[in-house]
């Protein structure tokens, strides 16, 4: 029976002791039904359904059962996301909306908030959303935060909740959550003794241990260390960006991948030149000197099922993990190309961009080829840089808070494109010429735009988008196309890897803040041009079709 700490809390003083109530409460009687807002009227049809299908042929009965279990796995997942994003019971708050396609428009959305717009309300008598989800109270102010002093303040496994005295506290998700937790822990146990890859069950294992004592780092390892396996999960409470309010919380989410072997032998030279080309980075030593592990590895991957954040809203099309500053320093990272939800992307909405928002001249040069190695090497760049301020004001994701996760998505966008430069200078790429990456990372912008700019990843497309205009790194027309301006684009990559490495560096959270404020924004302009996309009935994103049926499990 699924439970929610979040619609009915007890915290005994004494012992600080959650308790959680059941939340399949009868619905009330005659309960008028929520209805859409004027204003999205007409107006959610804006995914584009994507089937996760594979050929599960060459895996074996027993790699076929521990997929089935760890798709059942991933759906306990999905509940406790369910939980972190939205204070009401899932099936009550479905069954509220009528309107077939407002239901579904909720349930891809996880709760009333559009999260392609700027986490705007599109059912009627819905407050804006709580910036900190349902991480912390609803009625606490940042200032009360910051004043209070209680442990595991800033974890990234803990609740912020009140005792009987209304003082904050830290609740860890393995006593919040430790239901619901037990059964994805045995649910892994399991699915290991399936596994044929020793280094795999030793990942489960490890992973289902972490559940239970919110200690990630040691399964953290073990990951980095699984190699070989043509079965990948990932699993449990990972990116902070539902964590608008500072960007500390981790929600829950899963992945099932299948790894495409021919694909990944062909990327995996490119993750040994990380080294090198940290050295080389636009920016004084000291910004610098901490050197990527040469232990990661880069492949590809079919998804074959997502859930909670990993499947709420937009899809991602690549993973760059884990986010443990001391495991990237001695190992590196995974670096995950989704290669079935990019080729989906593409087809679905890069090309019919390119002709409705770029001159005609340089459409030639968006091409997939250049799509997935901008994606990929924004993942790859996520390993060079600075984790930590060199003025001990520890990791960058303490100092610059809730800005963490913008700037280094505009790190990892703007050194994608370094890599790629020093990597075709060096004939290390062979595939297409400069002016495709960059024609279609502009393309990509306007892709990534439309996700809206409340996020993490669209605050930083905002500032970049606007950073490159003012250095004239694309110029538009007066019939509304966009053409890129190569020489300066390169001057623009440089001028911008040094700002946002420098303000990692230093920590400097009021300037980045500033930046965010004043560049992170969507103009005018800009906003009739994405009007026109709509108008072309370009899909926003897409949304998955997926489950045992579609991949022929039992």
């Amino acid at each position: 029976m699924k439970k929610s700490i979040l619609a009915c809390t007890i915290i005994l003083a004494a012992s600080v002791t959650l308790t959680a109530c059941n939340d399949k409460a009868e619905p009330q009687q005659n309960a008028p039904s929520r209805q859409l807002t004027e204003s999205y009227q007409g107006k959610l049809n804006i995914y584009k359904d994507v089937t996760l299908s594979a050929d599960l042929s060459h895996l074996s009965e027993k790699q076929h059962k521990m997929l089935a279990l760890l798709i059942e796995a991933s759906d306990i997942i999905d509940q406790l996301f369910w939980q972190q994003a939205f204070s009401e019971n899932k099936t009550q708050f479905l069954n509220s909306i009528d309107n077939k396609q407002a239901k579904t428009f909720a349930s891809i959305n996880y709760g009333p908030w559009d999260r392609m717009n700027g986490d705007t309300p599109f059912l009627q008598d819905i407050k804006q959303k709580s910036l900190g989800a349902e991480f912390y109270p609803h009625d606490m102010s940042k200032e009360e935060f910051e004043q209070a002093n209680f442990e595991d303040k800033t974890g990234l496994y803990s609740l912020v909740r009140r005792n009987e005295q209304g003082e904050l506290i830290a609740i860890a998700y393995s006593e919040a959550y430790h239901d619901e937790l037990q059964r994805i822990a045995a649910i892994l146990q399991k699915a290991a003794t399936f596994a044929e890859d020793k280094d795999f069950a030793k990942y489960l294992t490890m992973r289902a241990e972490a559940l239970l004592t919110d200690d990630y780092q040691p399964s953290d390892f073990a990951w980095m260390d699984m190699k070989n396996n043509p079965i990948d999960v990932v699993i449990g409470p990972i990116e902070t960006y539902e964590d608008q309010l500072y960007g500390y919380r981790a929600a829950f989410e899963s992945y099932v991948l299948i790894k495409d072997m021919a694909w990944s032998e062909k990327l995996a030279k490119y993750a040994e030149y990380l080294p090198e080309l940290q050295k080389g980075l636009p920016v004084s030593k000291k910004y610098r000197k901490e050197m990527p592990g040469t232990d990661a590895d880069l492949n590809a991957y079919e998804v074959i099922y997502a859930t909670g954040h990993a499947n709420a809203g937009g899809k991602t099309i690549a993973i760059n993990l884990p986010n443990d500053e001391q495991v990237q320093l001695e190992k590196g990272t995974r670096r995950l190309q989704l290669k079935n939800a990019m080729r989906a992307k593409y087809d679905a909405i890069m090309e019919p961009i390119a002709e409705v928002l770029i001159v005609p001249e340089q459409r030639k040069h968006i091409t997939f080829n250049a799509f997935f190695a901008n994606t990929m090497f924004h993942e790859v760049a996520h390993g060079l840089g600075i984790k930590n301020t060199i003025n001990n004001k520890g990791t960058v994701r303490q100092a610059l808070k809730e800005h963490a996760s913008a700037l280094e998505e505009g790190k990892a966008d703007i050194l994608g494109l370094y890599m790629v430069r020093q990597l075709l200078n060096k004939k290390v790429i062979t595939e297409g010429e400069l002016e495709d990456y960059y024609t279609t990372f502009l393309a990509g912008i306007f892709r990534s735009v439309r996700f809206g700019a409340s996020s993490a990843h669209g605050k930083a497309n905002m500032v970049r988008f606007n950073y490159f205009a003012e250095q004239g790194a694309f110029t538009r027309n007066e019939q509304g196309l966009y053409q890129v301006n190569y020489q300066k684009m390169t001057e623009a990559i440089n001028s911008l890897s040094t700002l946002i490495l420098t303000l990692q560096g230093t920590g400097d959270y009021e300037e980045v803040d500033n930046l965010v404020k004043q560049s992170g924004i969507i103009t005018e302009q800009l906003s009739q041009d994405l009007a026109r996309l709509n108008q072309a009935k370009i899909p926003v994103d897409i949304t998955y079709q997926q489950g045992k049926k579609q991949l022929g499990l039992h």
